[in-house]
């Protein structure tokens, strides 16, 4: 699996860096937040290209991505839109978790590639992809962004790094993750350690206790 792998290079050069952490949160690792967005350009141009791709018209022969393109996502959002929020989170993850993995390298010719809702929906997408359209569909749906997260683990199963949204829920922090495919407590996942994880504000820094 090739996904964030380029940005873990970031989090370990930060990790040596003496820090003063909060409480213990996601998976039981403490937490910092920075602000820099800015060490993080793939994010930071999926957040443009997607609300040039909400805005931009066209034909739906068009290989451009465009207005047109976005029907399918933008009706089943609306579909859901009188759930119970937890059935909406429920239903944002099976939607997403439908699609085929398939590696960026297939898609775009690179390593890594973070992809906007509307590319991944025309041509499926690895980790990272599942994690921003499931926030960037409950963003949309109304849910706070201040609450959801996209997180970069390293899964200790595997051995390899992964991807999974977050949010926090009722005192407790759900995870969406395209491996598994209930939406579950971070309390009961026990494979992956936390690197850092990013949303449209801030960045986290995750270490051990």
């Amino acid at each position: 699996m090739q996904c964030i792998t380029t940005l873990l290079l970031i989090s370990v050069s930060f990790s040596a860096v003496g820090l003063n952490y909060p409480a213990i949160t996601l998976f039981g690792y403490k937490e910092s937040p920075r602000s820099n967005l800015n060490l993080f350009p793939q994010w930071l141009s999926v957040l443009e290209r997607h609300v040039y791709e909400m805005t931009a018209e066209g034909q739906c022969d068009e290989r451009v991505f465009n207005r047109c393109h976005q029907r399918e996502w933008l009706e089943f959002l609306q579909s859901i839109r009188q759930m119970s929020a937890d059935e909406q989170i429920k239903q944002v993850n099976g939607y997403a978790n439908n699609k085929d993995y398939i590696l960026d390298l297939e898609n775009y010719g690179v390593d890594d590639y973070w992809a906007t809702p509307i590319q991944f929906l025309h041509n499926n997408g690895d980790c990272e992809d599942y994690a921003i359209i499931k926030m960037l569909s409950l963003k949309r749906l109304g849910f706070d962004v201040n609450k959801m997260r996209v997180v970069v683990v390293q899964d200790t199963n595997q051995k390899i790094a992964h991807a999974v949204m977050s949010i926090d829920r009722r005192n407790d922090i759900l995870i969406l993750d395209n491996q598994i495919e209930e939406v579950i407590s971070h309390r009961n996942i026990f494979h992956y350690v936390p690197v850092y994880s990013v949303n449209e504000n801030n960045w986290w820094m995750h270490l051990p206790e």
